[in-house]
């Protein structure tokens, strides 16, 4: 059997030829996400890598899609695929990459250290007065505890953190936590939490689901860390719990809208850090190897007919025991 295979990453010969390896009678040809075409989306079978979504629509006979994100939304949309195409993610390549991000983000709050970056470059020798916190003895909440959230909980707490879990539903506690609870718990958990990292996919699930209503709710002093989906949280009403007190300040990879409107209030807080989608690109080599090492995996799985790992429902946009074949972990 052979298979039209497309691969738009920018992979080093190496990982082209660990690709080749998984399933030698295949036909591969390799691009990048700018330099695709439509005559070689067309020529697939399956495809790696989020080529343009008006060429990939074209493809009628498509079977597989390989994300190289674990949230592809735009891929699920109804008519973007054919309906027996199936769609895997890359769950399991970013929980490395995101999760350092957000000790950094977190740290350089609790620290203030990107305010002494103010003050060295305006050449000041002067402390900021007010006490420091610390990662030790802090109650997180990580809201999502996919491959992301729960690489960031085991960090949290091998730094001496209390961790809670909210899931879609509640789940059996790993090691790392004090609890996993489902999200009809989570506004019982907001009042106690001094740091609130979400990770969550777009679902109308998860719109707004911090508003300005439910930050009313957390710690006074809490700082939020967003990963996920900007959508999840409503900008505005972010700003404002900052400026009010309500809430200390946030870290931002993902905002709504996005990019963030130049004008917007977030941009002139000293206590929010804002970086553009950044946390789980290729800059870390490790992840493009992880991503590699899933579509490697689930290669030799279609070559022998077997159902895929890491599949997509697309109607709930979660990798989960409702959909067929298992997430892969990529780390210890």
């Amino acid at each position: 059997m052979t298979k039209n295979i497309l691969v738009a990453l920018p992979l080093t010969d190496e990982l082209q030829t660990r690709l080749r390896a998984a399933v030698p009678s295949f036909a591969y040809r390799f691009t990048t996400l700018e330099t695709a075409t439509l005559e070689e989306i067309l020529w697939a079978d399956a495809i790696l890598g989020n080529v343009p979504v008006e060429l990939i629509r074209q493809n009628d006979h498509l079977e597989w899609f390989q994300s190289n994100f674990a949230g592809p939304d735009p891929y699920l949309a109804p008519g973007v695929l054919p309906p027996d195409c199936a769609v895997t993610n890359a769950t399991g390549a970013y929980g490395l990459a995101i999760s350092e991000w957000m000790l950094g983000m977190w740290l350089a709050l609790i620290k203030d250290l990107l305010l002494y970056r103010d003050r060295q470059t305006a050449r000041r020798w002067d402390p900021i007065t007010r006490p420091v916190r610390s990662i030790a003895g802090a109650r997180v909440l990580c809201v999502g505890m996919g491959d992301i959230g729960s690489s960031f909980a085991r960090r949290a707490h091998a730094l001496g953190a209390e961790v809670v879990g909210v899931r879609r539903h509640a789940a059996d506690c790993p090691p790392y936590c004090l609890r996993v609870v489902g999200t009809d718990k989570l506004d019982e958990e907001l009042p106690t939490a001094d740091l609130i990292a979400l990770s969550l996919p777009g679902t109308p699930e998860t719109d707004h689901l911090f508003n300005a209503a439910r930050l009313a709710k957390c710690k006074p002093g809490a700082i939020l860390l967003n990963v996920g989906r900007g959508t999840a949280v409503d900008s505005d009403a972010l700003a404002a719990a900052i400026q009010n007190g309500t809430l200390y300040g946030a870290a931002l990879d993902v905002t709504d809208p996005e990019p963030l409107p130049p004008e917007h209030p977030l941009w002139g807080l000293e206590t929010v850090l804002i970086t553009p989608h950044i946390s789980g690109r290729f800059s870390l080599p490790r992840t493009l190897e992880n991503i590699v090492g899933i579509f490697a995996h689930n290669l030799r799985r279609y070559a022998a007919g077997q159902t895929l790992d890491n599949q997509m429902s697309r109607t709930t946009h979660y990798v989960s025991a409702d959909t067929p074949g298992q997430r892969l972990v990529c780390e210890p």
